[in-house]
This record gives C-alpha cells, structure tokens and sequence, in this order.
C-alpha cells in the first residue's frame, strides 16, 4: 500500500466566501447580543488546539436554545454562508476553522441535563455540556458516563468526532455510546434520530450516520447517552518497564486473555519526564502503564493480580496501587495533561499530533518503527496511547516559525498513518479527519468510499454550508 506523498505546502491554502453585508445586519438584528464579532471573540473561535491556523469567522453567535441554532442554521441557509459549531474549542484536526469563512455557533451556553432515566441507563443532554459536567450533574445518582478523551471537551465536540478516550477498552467509543440525536440540518429543519429504546431496525441509522460527521451534516443540538453503574470497587496501578516494547506485550497479553481491565494508558519515557516536571510528580523516568480495574472489590481484586503476573512476565517493576479516590485522580490527571506538560516544555512551540490505531497484535511493531524514526529526527516528541484498543498518539514539538521543522513534523506524522493503515488500522482512532488527515481517508477508505461521502454531502448539504472544507474537499 502506497502512501500519499508529505504536503508540499506546509500551510494550506483557504478561500474565503464573501459574507453579505445584509447577511451580518440580520444577524445581529436577531441576536443582539448573542452575536459578536469582535475581533478577541472571533479569533478565540477561530483555533483549536492544533498546528493549523487560519483567518476568524466573521461573527460568533452565542446559541441558549434549539431555536437560536435554527434561526442562525436558516439565515445562513438564505445566505449561503457557511456556519461552524464550537463547544470547548479542543479540536486538534481543524474542525474548528473557518476555511471558508462563515460565523461560527457557539453551543457552550446549551449545557443543561433535559433527562436522566435510571431505568433505562440512559441520559439527555445538550451540546455543550462538558463530559466533567455531565458526570459531576448526575453523580449523586449512582450513574456515569465513561467516555474520557481527555480534554474536558463538550459531548456535542466528542459526538461530533466520534471520540473515545481512556476508558474504550471496556466501555466503548461514542459510536456505541449516543442512542438518540436532535439535529438541525442544513436547510434549519429540526429531525431526530434514533430513541431510547435498546435496538431499532427502523430504516436507515441515522445516528450513526451523524455521530463522527465532524459537524457537515447537521448541528447537534440534543443528544442521548448510555449511561453506565458507578463501579462498587475501583484500583489503580502503575507499572514501569525497560522498554516500551515489553510494555506494549504486557497489554496484548492482558487483552488476549479477555481480562475487563477499564483503562490503561501508555506514557513514554519523554511523557513521563514532562508529566513530573509540569504536575509535580515523581514517577519513575521509565515507559510506563497507567491502568485501572473496575467491578466488585473480589473481581478487581482477581483482575489487578492478573496483570500484576502478566508485567512480571515481561520484566515490569515499580507495581504500585492507589485505592484512594484522590491517588487515582493524581495519576490520571497528570496522563490527562501531558499534551499541556510537553507543550510547556518547550516554551513558544506548536505541537502536531498524531492519531492513528492498529489491530492490538501489530501495536509493538508500529509503536517501535514511530520511536526509531522520532529519535532520528531530533525533534522533541512525546507518545501516550490508549493501548488497550490499539489507539497511540505522538506529539512532536515544533518551532512554528520553523519551516524545516515543520515540514519535518508533518513528514513524521505522514509516515506514522502510513504505516498504521498498511498494518490493517487506520488514520484516526478518535480525533477526527478534519483538515489534517483528508488525503489518508483517501487513502484508508478507497476513492469510492470518499464518493459515496460526497453524495451523502451534497444531497444534505447542497450549499456547502455546514463547516465546509472538512473530511474531503467537494468536487
């Protein structure tokens, strides 16, 4: 399998439609103050956390209800302007950038529980609710909603992406875990897709259709989960080794014998470093486990000690537990901000990220290629993984003024994915397409596959207004 060649351009190249002047005067006629276009506002819009930059919206609109995403939905519709959602602003493919221009609609002020169903094991919600919120809102009844990429980034972000995070490995991606959605499309209609029910074969699944859309179809404005039992017993565990390969056995071990560990994360010894540097940590410099047990205090028991044999096997050492609620909190904090750990390392820096995910038997083989080639450049990089499913991501810490060292960056991530989808994984394991991947989807999903995407596109969204310029360019 070929891969696509590394960009020549190392920024690409974004057009801008005209915004009607009487566009811009009906908006703020109809928001008010909902509606800004200062230029601080719209250029906190106008960037995630990635290495792609590009010009602000021309406007912000501050949605409170479905009616206001339909109202703006539908003068852009008139308009033919594009229009993008934003949630907690943590996209690190570009979802977030006005390519073509547009206003951008901001969902963060639609944050409110509608529904809890305890019975059901389900919950709704709107968008812009952050997961830390959602989980925080609904503690006291005994439930929770395991989906972590990480970032506290809003469930109309994590449905939008199709994210997924520490916990996939039992529990599932997004893709399992959204039921139900309230969509506007493109057009400012209201549907819904999906119910609470347990199974449907009712016509096309439309929920799955939208879930990971990356916002080209519609704009999410309710959204129904499962929901999960807190776990009667919860343990931690780190584990350090000699080498991220025995590291990497120790989970494959671990999956192959079909033992229901929750989480565990793989943290490099670079990531280890800037993690004790940033939250004031001690661990142990080496490559290192992160794991976690979920279930009866018996069952969790049963499983830690399992692993605990397994990482014996393969020369894992520093086996150390934290019960305590707050132990395992500072562990998983300190995983959860290494991307802010290593891009405080380097002050003044950008970091390219990468996503990909490979079938757990070929990970060692593509982790160690990745290292190799990483060490040979001389960039500073660091690998966390959420290994348990195969998902790793490299961050390579770049001057962004720096040509050479981008072009490098951008090189190294092109031979990462490369190489994931000639191992039978793929491009993106939870991060999305966005901007940054649109030649891989080619490339993992076959020209048909992209065509069939298109179609899809075009008949929903013949204007091309619904965060144009993202997952593949129209033809």
């Amino acid at each position: 399998m070929n891969a696509p060649v590394a960009p020549t351009s190392l920024q690409p190249e974004f057009v801008q439609r005209p915004i009607p002047e009487e566009f811009l005067q009906a908006l703020q006629a109809r928001f008010g103050g909902q509606c800004s276009t200062a230029l601080a506002v719209r250029e906190q819009h106008g960037r995630g956390e990635g290495s792609i930059a590009a010009p602000p919206p021309a406007a912000v609109v501050f949605a409170e209800s479905t009616k206001d995403v339909q109202d703006a939905v539908k003068l852009c519709d008139q308009y033919s302007v594009p229009v993008i959602a934003y949630g907690a602003g943590s996209s690190l493919e570009g979802h977030l950038l006005a390519v073509q221009g547009g206003i951008t609609i901001d969902v963060s002020r639609m944050k409110q529980v509608l529904s809890v169903n305890t019975e059901d094991l389900t919950i709704t919600v709107q968008p812009g609710i952050t997961r830390k919120a959602l989980n925080d809102a609904i503690k006291d009844t005994g439930f929770f909603f395991p989906i972590d990429p990480g970032a506290d980034a809003s469930i109309g972000g994590m449905t939008s992406t199709r994210a997924s995070g520490t916990n996939a490995v039992r529990y599932g991606t997004m893709r399992e875990n959204v039921l139900a959605l309230e969509v506007v499309t493109a057009h400012g209609d209201i549907i819904r897709t999906g119910n609470r029910a347990k199974k449907s074969a009712a016509g096309y699944d439309l929920t799955r259709l939208m879930v990971g859309s990356e916002g080209t179809l519609g704009i999410f404005t309710e959204i129904t989960l499962r929901i999960y039992p807190l776990p009667e017993a919860v343990s931690s565990a780190i584990c350090s080794f000699a080498s991220i390969e025995n590291a990497v056995h120790t989970v494959i071990q671990t999956i192959q014998m079909g033992i229901p560990i929750a989480r565990v994360e793989l943290v490099d010894v670079n990531s280890v470093r800037m993690v004790n540097a940033y939250s004031k940590l001690d661990l142990r410099e080496e490559p290192m486990l992160l794991m976690e047990f979920h279930g009866s205090p018996t069952g969790v028991k049963e499983q830690a000690e399992m692993v605990q044999d397994i990482a014996n096997e393969f020369g894992g050492n520093a086996f150390e537990w934290a019960e305590r609620p707050e132990d395992r909190t500072r562990l998983f904090t300190a995983r959860h901000n290494a991307y802010f750990a290593a891009v405080s390392s380097v002050p003044g820096c950008r970091c390219i990220t990468t996503d990909a995910c490979v079938p757990i038997s070929r990970l060692a083989d593509a982790l160690l290629e990745c290292v190799t080639e990483a060490d040979a450049s001389g960039i500073p990089y660091f690998l966390v993984g959420h290994v348990g499913d195969g998902n790793f991501h490299f961050g390579y810490l770049i001057d962004p003024d720096n040509d050479v060292q981008r072009q490098q960056g951008e090189q190294l991530n092109h031979q990462l994915v490369a190489r994931a989808i000639a191992l039978g994984g793929t491009c993106t394991g939870e991060h999305g397409i966005g901007i940054h991947k649109q030649d891989f989807l080619l490339e993992e999903a076959g020209a048909g596959a992209v065509q069939m995407m298109r179609a899809i596109k075009q008949a929903l969204d013949p204007k091309n207004i619904l965060n144009p310029g993202k997952i593949f360019q129209l033809q």
